[in-house]
């Protein structure tokens, strides 16, 4: 697979767009989770459903469009405000509390009332000549036209009903026309609107939740950015894994042209590690597939690093930024006790970058050219229970169902000259190494 013409028109994207891409998102996954604890959002989802209720959006638009008039209240206060206004009312009141009245009622309760149709005796009393002009005067007209009346009663109940306290709240509530602002509800529309205002609350709907299902699923269980000066502060150790401890460890294979160098050839320069082949004469362990281990002289050293004793994973996202250099293979791969299973998510041969699953007498891979391994690339293995998946930038390549391992891998980094290269020196460098697991 040719890659060159996809990097070159932006189907692959520049490694450093993807890892800001990435920061981006993981910083808004942040920031989203620590939104979705707050306080002010419970408060804001709960105003939500209240503010949106269809009970409550009715109860605004009556209140904010009721006319006054409309109302109870006002019909009430209009009526009494008329009652109160009538002059006969107000002769009635006026009269009922008056010393001649009470005198006239006292009057009409004796024998004497009887007397007021005795026109004599009317002439000669003064007494019956008061009483007599009194009752046939006006004021004692409307008093006795509404005494006891109707109208009386129901301006007595209309007042009564005006001067409550409740009455008057209500009605004062009514007359105004900013009624809505006064009520608990618009406090609570109000709060609404500034918690929806909210930077972080705005932010949290603008986002698409499914966009962080990936994140909020996986877990991650390796991470590693190179903030150590020596291996042994590290997860790292140099030298091959084996189950047996009576396998030599630190060797090299004796078709190859380097020695590895027990960590000496490995190093952390700002923040990134290095592995170097060096050109170095020197004589150290090699295995032979008939001999065993032999010693053998060596022209160039470099290293292997492998977690075996610290991390190993089944299944997961494997990824790593990683650049090389020189005519010679440099590898990021998974391993276990044994030769196999083994899977190269990175294997730069000296011409293409080599991706894919070694099993027994199967090798199922892809081939990639076109590919400056000197640039940094994110390279990336997803291990799903149905099948292996690799990627370069986040740009699929090669994925395959077949021989899945059935064991926890190790992750390992290595250097090496094959017999059949002139060999070279070169530097394998590694900016991060992320697992995750869903």
């Amino acid at each position: 697979m040719n890659l060159f013409w996809k990097i070159l028109f932006g189907k692959i994207a520049p490694t450093a767009r993807i890892e800001q891409q990435e920061a981006d998102l993981q910083k808004s996954f942040e920031r989203y989770l620590e939104v979705e604890k707050s306080l002010e959002l419970a408060e804001y989802k709960t105003l939500f459903h209240e503010v949106k209720a269809p009970d409550f959006v009715e109860n605004k638009k009556t209140l904010q469009n009721r006319k006054y008039r409309d109302t109870e209240e006002y019909r009430d206060s209009a009526k009494y405000k008329k009652l109160l206004a009538s002059h006969d009312i107000k002769t009635y009141y006026e009269l009922l509390g008056s010393q001649e009245l009470v005198q006239f009622l006292e009057f009409k309760k004796s024998a004497e009332y009887e007397d007021l149709g005795d026109k004599k005796k009317v002439a000669a009393s003064e007494k019956l000549q008061r009483m007599k002009a009194f009752e046939r005067s006006k004021a004692f007209k409307i008093y006795s036209r509404f005494h006891d009346s109707y109208i009386i009663k129901e301006y007595e109940q209309l007042k009564a009903i005006v001067s409550h306290p409740e009455f008057v709240a209500k009605n004062e509530f009514w007359a105004n026309p900013q009624r809505w602002h006064t009520t608990a509800e618009y406090v609570k529309e109000q709060r609404f609107y500034e918690l929806d205002k909210n930077p972080d609350i705005a932010f949290y709907n603008k986002q698409n939740a499914a966009s962080f299902e990936v994140l909020r699923k996986q877990q991650i269980t390796f991470f590693e950015q190179f903030d150590w000066n020596t291996l042994d502060k590290s997860r790292w150790n140099y030298g091959f894994a084996y189950k047996s401890p009576a396998l030599l460890a630190n060797h090299s294979f004796a078709n190859e042209k380097q020695a590895n160098n027990k960590g000496k050839n490995v190093s952390v320069v700002d923040g990134k590690l290095r592995i170097s082949t060096e050109r170095e004469n020197v004589k150290a362990p090699a295995w032979h597939p008939t001999k065993g281990f032999i010693e053998k002289e060596f022209e160039y050293t470099s290293d292997v690093l492998q977690s075996a004793d610290s991390f190993r994973q089944k299944k997961g996202k494997f990824s790593a930024k990683i650049r090389c250099t020189g005519n010679l293979h440099h590898a990021f791969w998974l391993g276990t006790d044994k030769k196999l299973p083994h899977i190269n998510i990175f294997h730069w041969d000296g011409k293409k970058v080599k991706m894919g699953n070694a099993a027994q007498q199967v090798w199922d891979g892809v081939e990639i050219s076109g590919l400056n391994p000197a640039n940094f690339y994110i390279y990336t293995l997803e291990w799903t229970e149905k099948e292996l998946i690799w990627s370069i930038n986040n740009y699929e390549v090669y994925r395959t169902a077949g021989n899945l391992p059935k064991e926890e891998m190790y992750l390992a980094f290595s250097s090496f000259i094959s017999e059949k290269m002139k060999g070279d020196t070169g530097i394998l460098e590694v900016d991060w190494v992320k697992v995750t697991q869903s």
